[in-house]
Order: structure tokens, then C-alpha cells, then sequence
């Protein structure tokens, strides 16, 4: 038996009107598991090592905003624009010194592919243990763009040339060196997409948690009301909400005092300023 043909046409697809188009020199796969929907908060990475992602950012909150759309990831393979029969990324210091350092001319291939896709408010970020410190109010400040493409560097770095020529951001996780930029990307990333709206489902847990309001979080408790001998305060199971308020931010006070004597000092001095 055959059907009669629909006079109004087909109905459209569920995702009509979402599906996120971009120009791109690079055939991409038409069909995915994560596709990228318009309007959607972008994490572009280019890395030597894309097999490395999404790692733990395809699991648990973040997986699943990934899975539905809320966030897009793209790595970007650095291999691809290699030069020469095997692909060659990096060359010798100027100069002599150990190690090796990534080509700028490859890099520059690499960011020019990036660009494609990026649209609006895009930063480019180095990670790299000289950068600025990674902050609550930077990822805030980069949850608030269109997305943002990083810069993951291998063996001694990246050609200075293109920090100063593409504008690059430079962002360290702190006071060490790892052996490459993607754990540091994966952490970024995490600390920017928990603050896109609707990942947490709870907007209020991001609120009163570390860096919040420039002091560390206060210390947290959950049942058996008493464990080895050691009970929850008393004020946190009074009901009273004022009293718990001025508690958990003595601690946090307190903790911030002890613990993070620069973050004290800042928040003191922020106190201070005279409010708009």
C-alpha cells in the first residue's frame, strides 16, 4: 500500500533552526553524538593530542551538558598542519638550548583554522605556567563570551611570535609545569562550563562556593548527623537560617584568613572601595 504524499511537505526536524553552520576549509562529520547547536558556549582546542579529550569533561555534568548541546567541544589535531613528509611541529630553540619548540609558522596555520570557527566574543588562550593565574572571576568573565579557543603547548613551548602576533592570552593553573597544556585546558574548561546556565541546574550552588565573593567556601556537612564521634555544628541543624548564614560566613572568613592570607588581603581591600 503506498502512503499519500504530505501536501504541507515533510515536518521539519527536531533540531531545525539549531544546528549551529560554519564555514570551514576542513571537511567535517555531518552527523554526531554532540552536535553543535546555535548559540551554543564553544571550547576549541588545539592540542597534539585530541584523542585526549573530552576525558573526564565527557563525564558526569559536563558530559552531559555536552551531550545535550548546551556546550560544544572541537579539538583541533596541531599534526595536521605539520610540515614536511612526517609532519614536523617543532624545531630547535634560537639560539641553542635544550628541548624543542613548536614551529610558528605550523601554529599559525593551526590558530588561521581556529578562527573559522569563532564568532563574537572569542578569546585565545596559551596555557602556559607563566600566564596569569586562573580565577573564579575569569572563568565567570569567560563564561560570559562565545567561546574560547586554547593554545595547548608541548616540549620547551611555543614561538613567541605567535603570542604577539594572534594576541594570546597566556593562563597557568599555578607555580609548576606540567609536560603539556591539555590538563590545564580540561581544568579551565570544567571551571567555565559548570558557570553556563542550566549545567549545574541549581544556579544558587555556585553562589556561596569558593572565590564567590573573593573568600574561601565554609566547611560542608551531610548526614549521619554524628560520625566517629564527630557531630555536625549544632547552628546548622537549628533550622535558624539567619544564624546559619552568619556562621558558615565566619568560617569562610576565618578559613580564608588562615589558609589564603593573599586572598584575605584582597578581600579587605575590596571591602574598601567605595560601591558604585
Amino acid at each position: 500500500m503506498t502512503q499519500e504524499p504530505d501536501p504541507e511537505g515533510p515536518a521539519p526536524l527536531k533540531s531545525h533552526g539549531r544546528i549551529s553552520i560554519r564555514a570551514t576549509l576542513r571537511p567535517r562529520e555531518l552527523v554526531t553524538d554532540t552536535p553543535d547547536l546555535a548559540g551554543a558556549w564553544v571550547a576549541q582546542v588545539i592540542t597534539l593530542v585530541p584523542q585526549a579529550f573530552p576525558g573526564v569533561l565527557g563525564e558526569s555534568l559536563t558530559g552531559k551538558a555536552l551531550a545535550e548541546g548546551r556546550w560544544a567541544l572541537r579539538t583541533i589535531d596541531l599534526r595536521e598542519f605539520g610540515e614536511g613528509k612526517h609532519r614536523n611541529v617543532d624545531d630547535t630553540p634560537a639560539g641553542g638550548g635544550a628541548g624543542m619548540v613548536l614551529r610558528p609558522d605550523v601554529l599559525g596555520h593551526a590558530l588561521d583554522a581556529a578562527a573559522e570557527g569563532a564568532r563574537g566574543r572569542w578569546p585565545v588562550i596559551y596555557l602556559s605556567p607563566r600566564g596569569a593565574p586562573l580565577t573564579q572571576a575569569m572563568a565567570r568573565r569567560l563564561a560570559a563570551a562565545d567561546g574560547v579557543t586554547l593554545l595547548c603547548g608541548r616540549f620547551e613551548g611555543v614561538d613567541e611570535r605567535v603570542l604577539e602576533a594572534y594576541d594570546i592570552e597566556e593562563v597557568s593553573l599555578g607555580d609548576f609545569v606540567l609536560t603539556g597544556g591539555e590538563i590545564a585546558a580540561m581544568a579551565l574548561i570544567d571551571a567555565t562550563v559548570r558557570l553556563l546556565p542550566g549545567v549545574l541546574g541549581n544556579a544558587a550552588s555556585t553562589e556561596e562556593e569558593s572565590f564567590s565573593e573573593g573568600l574561601l567556601e565554609h566547611p560542608q556537612y551531610t548526614r549521619p548527623a554524628e560520625w566517629r564521634g564527630r557531630a555536625i555544628p549544632k547552628v546548622l541543624q537549628s533550622g535558624n537560617h539567619g544564624n546559619i548564614a552568619a556562621w558558615r560566613r565566619a568560617r569562610s572568613e576565618a578559613i580564608t584568613r588562615e589558609r589564603r592570607p593573599d586572598l584575605w588581603q584582597a578581600h579587605q581591600a575590596d571591602k574598601g572601595k567605595p560601591q558604585d
